[in-house]
């Protein structure tokens, strides 16, 4: 019987911090993040985008790596865009209409900058191992 109230207790505690870090407090973080990340790096998903789209089909010159540009694009991708995603935007549309759209649009712009640093990063700490390939 003391199991229960417990286990009811604990239930209501996760759903409550649930409802709160899941609601209006992760959106303004990550809107407010990725904000500050384009001011930071000066509007770089704008400004690097004609050599981003170069580099999608073509490898850099004097470039080292395991995969082409192109594949490291499609992994990427595979990666971010899901039937989650396709489904997302549906459901959005029916419930919130063409401004549900837009403000997924002015959440992604931003979101690129987000995405960009995590890469970075990732790239930065990546360490080779003892078989000489990329981990991390």
């Amino acid at each position: 019987m003391g199991t229960e109230n417990w286990l009811e207790t604990l239930t209501e505690v996760v759903g409550a911090v649930d409802d709160f870090v899941w609601g209006l407090p992760l959106i303004c973080l990550i809107l407010f993040g990725g904000v500050w990340l384009t001011i930071r790096l000066r509007g770089m998903s704008l400004l690097q985008l004609p050599r981003a789209l170069g580099y999608m089909l073509r490898n850099e010159p004097g470039g080292k790596g395991e995969v082409s540009s192109f594949a490291a694009l499609c992994t990427a991708l595979s990666a971010t865009v899901g039937t989650g995603n396709i489904v997302g935007v549906a459901t959005a549309y029916v419930t919130g209409g063409p401004g549900a759209i837009f403000w997924m649009w002015i959440i992604a712009f931003f979101g690129m900058m987000t995405n960009y640093s995590e890469n970075v990063l990732g790239i930065y700490y990546r360490r080779r191992n003892q078989d000489n390939e990329g981990s991390g």
